[in-house]
């Protein structure tokens, strides 16, 4: 047996289990291995249903059965009521007041239950256990794991990711049979060895033995930490080379004197922020150098990213081609390029720009799938005309309009730019240099990047997803911006809410209401009767609260042009309220929408919950935020209520990120996922002293030896996990 071998030349797989393994990306040995457990149990905390005693606090495996829902005589309280046996004994388990539990299960299914033991003996029950559903029944007493010991420390045992047609118990006995096919002996340890050495980390066969077939816990937590630096010290070495090929590569160099720009920003409505001025400083100081420029501009909604984005681009677009290029060139100067994620950003971002060029002799053009424009007219200065795609794609191959707004049509072939200098996009498009080489086209010097987000994102995420950028950060608001009040309300508080919004209305302003889901689910499925949906929210609106007002929906099931046309229509206040899932959290800008409904806010993060809000901050009105939740301040939705109220203390979305990290871990942090981090990976982001040794050794490794050329395994990882990781 060999890593790279195929499980099917080892193990008979029928056709269920080949697709189950291939939904999760396992196909070899090596493959299998690395598949780790998510989580430990502990078989000596499961009790059999045949010893349990009145009043003990219970944790049972077993199957369910006999499910249905009645009311009690006298009190009529909904009842779900059924019965679990383990193969000891049955018994009956019940829940009071929650109707929808019995939907939820199916007779046979095998569960874990949590509860207090009531009744009399002889009639004992289990009332209102929690339940988890399981595909199979843990491993058992008798498994190999648990044989000849005595010590409750060799009693845990590990659980796996499981998908239909493949258990966690199957993982845990073909490893087992991997081990005893030797083939621990035939694996090499990508980590150097003085690395493992200076962090006190197992070598990989060790850590292996230990995740998968821990003795203790600190067996397991050890193994843990080893495979979690190693997955973010591959992602800091991925970044350490992809910086160190971009710091080789020529660029333009623009320079520019401070009362020039000066001279510019002097004209904008608004007095920048420090952070502003120190953000745009940071960045004409990457540009008067020759390699190109790789940094993150970092935001909260309405902190001015698109000021500081103008900024540059004046900078580039008054600035010369370099000597020698000058004399042929017939326009213009050095080329920026725009890249919004949307058509109907792009223009919102033509027109931005529009406002801070219009009393300059500089050409800007839009392109998009729906048509093209410049500004300005020549029949009205003061206005941009509408052109047909080959006169814009004529004059940005001629240098003769030097700023270029638009979705991703811009990296079109047909786009072809004379001197491409700088390149601003936004933080749906992770550009990486095979992008920004397709952007320069045949010029053989690469733009600079400035990259824009408004996720907030912690120091460690940051430091590891965006290793190969330099960060800005724009922590402060524009003077004599109104901050948002936002409020927690329960249900039973809405009237207050939509008495607030209905003299909003009157006032001719707008609102938006956030639900989680996009329609009624199927019961069957859990919280299904506790959320509300786009479709049905918004037809009890009108019919119930807000029956004069014009509502619609907007969700992700809708197509790009479908949701254009609504967000136009809004825009242009031809609806008054508008309900949505959190698709609206990142786009356009409504500066009359000043009100925000988000229903089952619980079931967001703290950093999405800012980001959903930040869309009623734009414009120059009090801004409104209402979280609604259904959970009180008692039990273990304190915690949830802990969390909403972070939302009306803390000062900024990087507090906010931080605080969701610290308290909801890692692995639901918002917007987490997109980066293709496995859960072990996100726990590692949560230890910034992992994080700082990860980079620090990967850059060590990079700066000798800058093609991996003596670490040809770990070169192969990297280049597997950029096909995984969102790096381009």
């Amino acid at each position: 047996m060999l890593p790279s071998d195929l499980l099917t030349t080892h193990f008979r797989l029928d056709e269920p289990h080949k697709k189950a393994l291939k939904r999760l990306g396992i196909a070899t040995v090596e493959q299998l291995l690395l598949h780790l457990p998510q989580r430990y149990e502990d078989v000596s905390d499961i009790q059999a249903v045949g010893s349990l005693v009145k009043g003990q606090d219970a944790i049972i495996f077993g199957q369910i059965g006999g499910l249905n829902t009645r009311k009690s005589w006298k009190s009529k309280v909904p009842i779900s009521e059924g019965w679990v046996e383990d193969g000891t004994a049955r018994m009956k388990i019940m829940w009071f007041n929650q109707p929808y539990i019995a939907k939820m299960l199916t007779d046979g299914m095998y569960v874990k239950l949590v509860g207090k033991v009531a009744g009399d003996e002889g009639k004992l029950y289990l009332t209102n256990p929690e339940i988890e559903k399981l595909d199979s029944l843990p491993i058992d007493r008798h498994d190999s794991i648990f044989n000849n010991t005595a010590n409750l420390d060799e009693t845990i045992y590990p659980v796996y990711r499981e998908t239909k047609g493949v258990t966690s118990k199957w993982f845990f006995h073909t490893v087992q049979k991997c081990f005893g096919a030797g083939i621990l002996d035939k694996l090499e340890d990508p980590i150097p060895e003085e690395i493992l050495k200076r962090y006190n980390l197992p070598v990989l066969q060790t850590a292996l033995q230990w995740i998968h077939t821990p003795k203790k816990a600190e067996h397991a937590q050890s193994a843990r930490k080893r495979f979690a630096f190693e997955e973010v010290f591959y992602i800091q070495t991925a970044k350490a080379r992809e910086r160190a090929q971009i710091s080789v590569t020529s660029s333009y160099v623009v320079v520019t004197d401070k009362k020039h720009i000066e001279a510019f920003t002097s004209r904008f409505p608004f007095p920048l922020t420090n952070a502003q001025k120190k953000s745009i400083d940071d960045i004409l100081t990457d540009f008067s150098g020759k390699h190109p420029m790789s940094r993150l501009l970092e935001g909260d909604v309405g902190s001015g990213k698109t000021a500081v984005a103008a900024t540059t681009a004046y900078a580039v677009a008054t600035s010369r081609p370099p000597e020698g290029a000058a004399a042929k060139l017939q326009y213009g100067n050095l080329q920026v390029a725009y890249m919004a994620p949307t058509e109907i950003l792009a223009k919102q971002h033509f027109e931005s720009f529009i406002g801070y060029f219009k009393h300059l002799p500089i050409q800007i053009g839009l392109i998009t799938g729906s048509g093209c424009f410049k500004f300005p007219s020549k029949s009205n200065p003061e206005k941009p005309t509408p052109i047909s795609k080959a006169q814009l794609l004529k004059w940005v191959k001629n240098g003769e309009i030097p700023i270029l707004i638009g979705t991703h049509a811009l990296i079109y072939k047909s786009v072809e730019f004379k001197h491409l200098a700088h390149v601003i996009i936004d933080e749906q498009h992770r550009f990486g240099t095979n992008q920004r080489r397709a952007l320069a086209k045949k010029d053989e010097r690469m733009p600079h990047l400035l990259s824009m987000t408004a996720t907030p994102i912690p120091r460690t995420l940051a430091l590891t997803v965006y290793g190969d950028l330099d960060i800005s950060l724009l922590d402060e608001m524009p003077k004599g911006r109104k901050p948002i009040i936002t409020k927690i309300f329960t249900p039973s508080l809405m009237n207050e809410v939509y008495d607030h919004v209905r003299g909003e209305l009157a006032s001719g302003r707008q609102a938006y209401v956030i639900c989680p889901r996009i329609e009624e689910p199927d019961p069957s499925k859990e919280n299904a009767l506790q959320l509300k949906s786009v479709k049905q929210e918004a037809e009890r609106l009108k019919k119930l609260v807000f029956k004069d007002a014009r509502i619609d929906i907007l969700h992700s099931k809708m197509t790009p042009k479908e949701k254009d046309t609504v967000m136009l229509k809004f825009l242009s206040h031809e609806i008054d309220i508008l309900v949505a899932t959190s698709v609206v959290e990142v786009g356009v800008n409504v500066p009359n929408a000043t009100n925000i409904i988000i229903e089952g806010a619980e079931r967001f993060g703290l950093a999405q919950l800012h980001q959903l809000r930040g869309r009623v901050v734009r414009g120059t009105h009090q801004a409104y935020c209402f979280a609604v939740t259904t959970k009180d301040s008692t039990g273990k939705s304190g915690k949830t209520l802990e969390r909403l109220k972070a939302l009306t203390e803390a000062k900024n979305g990087f507090e906010l990120a931080e605080y969701d990290l610290t308290l909801r871990g890692s692995g639901e942090l918002y917007g987490m996922k997109q980066w293709g981090l496995t859960d072990l990976g996100m726990e590692a982001i949560k230890n910034i002293k992992m994080v700082e040794a990860a980079r620090k050794e990967a850059q060590a490794l990079i700066a000798s030896d800058s093609t991996l050329k003596n670490y040809p395994v770990i070169a192969k990882k990297i280049d597997l996990l950029s096909k995984n990781l969102h790096m381009e």
